[in-house]
């Protein structure tokens, strides 16, 4: 089958290496173009430009699919199949009509739950226990096609959006192999797959910088799960409101939930040289690495060796 592989992101990449080492053709990568880095920020990467450019595969970066710039580049490479994954455009009815046998798309949820760009972190940041992967039968809806193949994963206590991601992808692999073969021996007019359940469905919007502040009345376990979902951006961060000095940006790169006696929200509770622990709306956060505005991240212990923190100081919010 000849296939044209959508998709920029690092999510995309284990399902690339694995279709361009499968038995069908991939034709042509097809990812969205970089934007130029803003000040002193580094050039943004894009992995699966990287893997198509090592293995000399045609490569096409249209600013939009659906203008008639990129339906051309479709209707010149002619694909059996779209293979999508991590793109971040949705295709119109007219792309998807270029190929006979449409699109699909791995997405990195249990469909109808979580839709959209970000469902890795909100399913950790809502504290799931579990979560997936789907492959679906593209329409112009998003995330809305019939589904294909799903895989059923469990979320590790600790595990953090990059790990979970990972794995996810890993697992994407052998669901993307299987519904592709659905698809080999579809007659192309009988409905395939299962339609999603509507009513059920549920959206993951893309991040925004400000939801990385804490908000120290929350229970510890979701500042937790803020922590474990903001990774590695925006950050889950706070300020640390020091008595006359300037408020010090943190960010808490790791957290756990501790045992914490009745405080203020936002009251730094344990401050003894090892443990850093501060009071939340329920229970007490214990810091676990955290990093200093422009600074690295360090462990509490070493933060705390640089850093006078003490019991009673106040972390929250700027006013």
């Amino acid at each position: 089958m000849r296939l044209v592989m959508m998709g920029t992101g690092p999510f995309a990449v284990p399902m690339f290496a694995a279709l361009l080492a499968s038995r069908h053709e991939v034709a042509a990568l097809i990812t969205r173009p970089m934007p130029p880095p803003k000040g002193r920020e580094k050039s943004p990467t894009n992995p699966m430009r990287d893997l198509a450019e090592s293995r000399g595969l045609s490569l096409h970066t249209p600013d939009s699919i659906n203008t008639e710039e990129g339906l051309a580049v479709l209707r010149q490479i002619a694909p059996d199949l779209l293979a999508v994954c991590d793109y971040g455009q949705i295709l119109s009815p007219e792309a998807l009509s270029i190929a006979p046998l449409g699109g699909i798309n791995l997405h990195a949820s249990l469909l109808p739950k979580y839709r959209g760009a970000a469902p890795i972190h909100w399913a950790l940041w809502n504290g799931e226990r579990e979560t997936g992967v789907s492959v679906i039968h593209m329409t112009p809806r998003l995330d809305g096609g019939p589904i294909l193949v799903q895989r059923v994963a469990s979320i590790g206590d600790e595990e953090t959006q990059p790990e979970l991601e990972q794995r996810l992808a890993a697992i994407g692999v052998s669901a993307v192999q299987e519904a592709i073969d659905m698809l080999e021996k579809w007659d192309r007019t009988s409905s395939i797959g299962t339609p999603q359940d509507a009513s059920q469905a549920t959206k993951a919007p893309r991040l925004k910088k400000e939801m990385g502040a804490v908000d120290w009345t929350k229970s510890a376990d979701e500042i937790r799960n803020q922590v474990r979902a903001l990774k590695p951006w925006p950050g889950t961060f706070t300020f640390w409101r020091r008595a006359g000095q300037e408020p010090l940006r943190l960010v808490i790169d790791a957290a756990r939930v501790a045992q914490a006696e009745d405080s203020a929200p936002g009251n730094v509770f344990v401050s003894d040289g090892q443990q850093l622990i501060v009071a939340t709306g329920q229970g007490g956060l214990s810091i676990e690495a955290i990093a200093p505005a422009g600074k690295r991240h360090m462990s509490a212990a070493e933060f705390l060796r640089g850093y006078r923190v003490r019991v009673g100081d106040k972390f929250g919010a700027v006013t």
